[in-house]
């Protein structure tokens, strides 16, 4: 059976069809492209410098030159370096400050892709945004697809939730990844926070009520460069499949679960620790409160984008593995 939304998808890809030969493209190649990075001191643009840089030139100025805080600042060096690809893993991502520095997470997570979308749209550019699982409220009993109803219970998630709507209006050619539990060897997150103290102290309370995929800034990197070298290839820009995707590692866990297989992990690369397991002591997230409420679900379902590019996405413990033997071989 065909759906409704099939339909009009088959519908509109037959009118693209009979509308090339009477509007041709510009035609882009890794060859030619110009990629703008955004944030790429964060652990995310970290990993998208290498990953990207087999696709074209890339274009990577630092948060001085390229404040999204401003955002009426943007236009002046989107006019100078004119990407054919704006790349935007940027963001506010102080969950809790944010929670009283309301408008400085407006400006970055909401303005200033709206700023980016605009200008991608004025000039026939793509523009590939990184979002949040914060956009849920975290009551769903399965996992999220891409089309649920959106309810961010943080100033943080309604901020990225902004930019998402902005980005969606403005008609520009898209990409947005949700995603979840970032990590990487660059940056602060959540392992690199658990390995300190596990050196530090004997015993940790971890909250064990909040489930969702860690996911690496090196697979979100890596599968974003495959997608976009594809873009590339395509030859047809009007015909790819833009548009919102679940982007994470598969299987799931607790913060409780993942602080224990950091903790074994570690082990098995023989790096001593002063935590042992049966010390990393599960609370509930009332245990633990915070400025910020957290999704108690953060689970993404990634079929749409495995279906639509054909990919595989890794199990969260592949990418956490990989991360520890870096940073405690050092």
């Amino acid at each position: 059976m065909v759906s409704g939304q099939s339909r009009l998808d088959r519908q509109r890809y037959l009118r693209s069809l009979s509308r090339l030969d009477q509007h041709p493209v510009r035609s882009l190649s890794m060859q030619n492209a110009t990629i703008l990075l955004t944030g790429s001191s964060g652990q995310v643009g970290f990993e998208l410098q290498r990953s990207l840089s087999v696709l074209g030139r890339i274009e990577a100025p630092d948060r001085k030159t390229f404040d999204l805080g401003c955002p009426d600042s943007l236009r002046a060096i989107l006019d100078q370096i004119r990407p054919d690809i704006i790349v935007n893993p940027a963001a506010y991502t102080a969950v809790d400050k944010a929670e009283t520095d309301i408008a400085t997470a407006i400006a970055v997570n909401t303005t200033a892709p709206a700023v980016l979308a605009e200008w991608a749209a004025e000039h026939d550019a793509l523009l590939v945004h990184f979002s949040t699982d914060y956009v849920f409220d975290g009551g769903k009993t399965g996992c999220y697809v891409e089309h649920d109803s959106c309810n961010p219970l943080s100033v943080y998630g309604r901020s990225k939730l902004g930019g998402e709507a902005a980005i969606s209006a403005s008609g520009c050619r898209q990409l947005i990844f949700r995603t979840s539990w970032v990590y990487g060897a660059h940056g602060n997150n959540f392992l690199k926070t658990m390995l300190r103290l596990m050196r530090e102290r004997d015993e940790l309370r971890v909250v064990a009520d909040q489930f969702g995929a860690p996911t690496s800034a090196a697979l979100l990197a890596d599968v974003t460069a495959q997608i976009l070298g594809h873009y590339l290839r395509e030859g047809r820009p009007e015909l790819f499949p833009y548009g919102l995707y679940h982007l994470a590692a598969s299987g799931e866990t607790s913060w409780h679960g993942y602080a224990h297989t950091i903790n074994r992990l570690c082990k098995i690369h023989a790096y001593i620790l002063q935590c042992m397991p049966d010390s990393i002591i599960p609370i509930p997230s009332s245990a633990y409160p915070l400025p910020a409420p957290r999704p108690s679900n953060s689970r993404l379902d990634t079929s749409k984008l495995r279906t639509t590019f054909g990919l595989q996405l890794p199990h969260w413990e592949l990418g956490v593995t990989q991360v520890i033997a870096l940073l405690t071989n050092r």
